[in-house]
């Protein structure tokens, strides 16, 4: 073992570490929030993980986007396969370790396949920058996602299309340095092949520094990208599959019911229960009616805040959105994650503030914008489902601030005193019932 297995040894492991760190502090900001049960219907659950998540079903129906999308997708798992070779390569000083346990007709398969489709993903990228930055597609203008998620997603690209020119070099100076070797060629290379004339001039030391240094750029690329996915929008390539196996199961226009409001029902139909007693009180005085911060959501809805792609097809299907209105069901995800890193990070740190989620992040005029349609959650590919966190808000306002707009307050006063949302009177039923 020489100095660069070491140096390669101590940067892995650096690298895990931190990424494993990072990630706990995102798992521990997701358990801040209120426990719900989601173990029912496993298959079920397995295969919408399955069809969603891993096939990309919902991506296509929107065809460009979700057409290359899918070539970005494929080449990442792909070709990240590659990276096991350079993983064993980096740490034992071997040269293609797989070319030497693999049939050669395999791996030169392999070699071939990971080259054509980092191809694939360099014009994927180059595509998908084209469309966020010259085509002025509506759904990337919106003002949630100017500054930094602007900016994340256009290094995320830029970033994606050097790690694959990168492997694509690294490929053509180690396929020049075989040749001048007189060895056995160990890999297809039909994508570098085609680089061979900018670098075949060069002289054997010249191509081995180019292909070492490809080789390190393109492994220490990965690591910071891989730490890198835990600050941006990218953290669905891994939180897409918990996200689509916990998605809501039943049909989208059915609304949970709260637990808090549940439990008082109970106790308020129990007749072994005193209402006055400390027990009731203790009961009762523990939840919230609805949610006023983050940490008043469930881990579900945390989860889909972290997951959120921030694509903009929930936004662009909104009809509220639509009309003009200050809703956006992006905005939600994206302001929901702020807040509840936020509060992590104040925990962590011992700190409080007096900031919420409602007020502070989240306006009551984008709450009561919302429709109920559940054109969001039903567009999203991933199946994220911000209308359930503009409810819970929603209950929060009406239950707990009794900040209902005016034609709510209406109703409701009326089915008190009617036992109708209109106002006629209860003795008054059989007449306009008839009418």
């Amino acid at each position: 073992m020489n100095i660069s297995n070491i140096i390669f040894i101590v940067l892995f492991v650096l690298a895990i570490s931190i990424f494993t760190y990072n990630l706990q502090k995102i798992i521990s900001n997701i358990k801040l929030g209120k426990s719900i049960n989601r173990s029912d219907n496993k298959k079920k659950r397995w295969f919408n993980m399955i069809r969603v998540a891993l096939g990309q079903s919902k991506m296509t129906r929107r065809p460009i986007a979700g057409i290359f999308h899918i070539i970005i997708y494929i080449g990442f798992v792909i070709i990240n396969l590659e990276m096991l070779e350079i993983i064993i390569d980096g740490i034992s000083g071997s040269h293609r370790y797989f070319s030497k346990i693999l049939p050669i007709y395999l791996y030169n398969f392999l070699i071939a396949s990971f080259e054509v489709l980092a191809l694939l993903v360099i014009i994927a990228c180059v595509v998908f920058l084209i469309r966020r930055n010259l085509m002025n597609i509506k759904r990337f203008l919106s003002a949630e996602m100017t500054k930094w998620p602007k900016t994340d997603a256009n290094l995320i690209l830029i970033f994606e299309i050097l790690l694959m020119v990168a492997f694509l070099f690294m490929d053509a100076a180690d396929y020049l340095i075989q040749i001048n070797k007189n060895e056995n060629i160990s890999g297809s290379f039909p994508i570098s092949s085609m680089l061979v004339p900018m670098l075949d001039h060069y002289s054997y030391n010249s191509l081995y520094f180019i292909e070492r240094f490809c080789w390190w750029f393109h492994i220490i690329g990965v690591l910071l990208f891989m730490n890198y996915v835990l600050i941006s929008k990218h953290l669905h390539i891994f939180f897409a599959f918990p996200s689509t196996y916990f998605a809501k199961l039943k049909p989208l226009g059915e609304l949970d019911n709260l637990t808090s409001v549940t439990n008082e029902v109970k106790l308020m139909l129990d007749p072994n229960i005193d209402p006055y007693s400390s027990q009731s009180n203790s009961t009762t005085n523990q939840e919230r009616f609805g949610a006023k911060d983050a940490n008043d959501l469930n881990r579900i809805q945390l989860l889909n805040a972290y997951s959120c792609t921030e694509c903009g097809r929930c936004t662009s299907n909104c009809p509220a959105h639509q009309t003009g209105k200050l809703l956006s069901p992006r905005k939600i995800l994206m302001d929901t994650r702020k807040r509840i890193s936020e509060i992590g990070n104040n925990k962590r740190k011992g700190l409080k503030d007096n900031k919420s989620l409602l007020g502070d992040y989240i306006t009551k005029e984008e709450l009561w914008a919302c429709t109920s349609c559940n054109a969001c959650t039903e567009s999203c590919p991933i199946e994220l489902d911000p209308m359930s966190i503009i409810m819970d808000m929603r209950r929060y306002l009406v239950m707990e601030e009794s900040a209902a707009p005016t034609e709510l307050n209406l109703i409701f006063n009326n089915i008190e005193n009617n036992g109708a949302p209109w106002q006629f009177s209860s003795s008054d039923r059989l007449n306009w019932k008839n009418e």
